[in-house]
């Protein structure tokens, strides 16, 4: 090979594992999670539910979207009332949408939330790569609302 493709074949290889590198420093742990579901589910209580959808949808709130973390709120009817990735999700009756392995993902998120809360393991376009990738979702009921939130982290 070359002294230049070499060089090319190296700064590739490089490059690759540099971006790598950035995209897994921006992922959110299951702590992340856990703890921003926690802080949501207050921020409902005191900010009331009308308020706080609006803050969770709204992209530019660094308190709702931290790494590649970002809440997301249904009712129990399976309406989305907030979703930090996609505000034009919001509004939508997803109660009987199925992810691509078939699971039945909005009833479990609720079933989850109502027995206590939880995770809950399903596939998701991802909001920076909008490949699909495995993700888990930790879910809670809230407490001044007729409906659950969640958050997840791709695996």
């Amino acid at each position: 090979m070359g002294y230049f493709r070499h060089s090319v074949v190296v700064n590739m290889v490089a490059l690759g594992v540099w971006a790598g590198a950035a995209h897994a420093q921006e992922a959110g742990t299951r702590a992340d999670a856990q703890a921003m579901v926690e802080a949501a589910i207050q921020h409902v209580k005191k900010a009331g539910p009308a308020r706080a959808f609006k803050d969770f949808s709204d992209k530019s709130n660094a308190r709702w979207h931290h790494k590649d973390l970002y809440v997301f709120a249904y009712n129990m009817a399976g309406v989305n009332v907030a979703h930090g990735a996609n505000e034009k999700l919001v509004g939508k009756d997803f109660s009987e949408f199925k992810d691509p392995t078939g699971r039945p993902l909005i009833k479990l998120l609720r079933e989850t939330a109502m027995n206590g809360g939880g995770w809950v393991a399903f596939q998701w376009p991802h909001p920076q790569t909008k490949i699909i990738e495995d993700k888990v979702s930790y879910t809670r009921k809230m407490l001044n609302y007729d409906g659950f939130l969640g958050v997840g982290v791709y695996r």
